[in-house]
């Protein structure tokens, strides 16, 4: 086995360095430096910040990004599934029908517990 044959990936590597830093240098040389004090404070929606951003949440919202995140994976996993629906046959369809009603489950017993409440 030659080097000739790496020399592909190399090149490879370095264009993708290249496009990723020669951007940042010739911005960083070429670009205007001026700050001042309105530029370097730090911005939080539009208004000056007046709590630490270290600042505790509420569990209920990290709960509601969890389960957006288990059911948007879940329904995620449906297009396949309907793409390939004449192809799997009857034993893939009720797979799927088992998968639905799981996801179905879940999302009942979520409400049912209010983790889907926003008070």
């Amino acid at each position: 086995m030659s080097l000739e044959q790496y020399l592909p990936v190399l090149l490879f590597i370095l264009v993708g360095v290249a496009v990723g830093v020669i951007p940042q240098v010739l911005g960083y040389i070429l670009g205007p430096n001026r700050p001042d004090a309105e530029k370097n404070s730090p911005y939080e929606c539009g208004f000056e910040a007046f709590e630490d951003a270290r600042m505790k949440f509420d569990v209920r919202y990290y709960l509601v990004a969890i389960l957006f995140i288990l059911f948007d994976l879940e329904i995620a996993f449906l297009i396949p599934w309907a793409v390939a629906l004449t192809d799997i046959g009857s034993h893939g369809f009720w797979a799927g029908v088992v998968f639905l009603v799981d996801l179905l489950v879940g999302f009942i017993y979520a409400w049912k517990k209010g983790a889907l409440d926003w008070e």
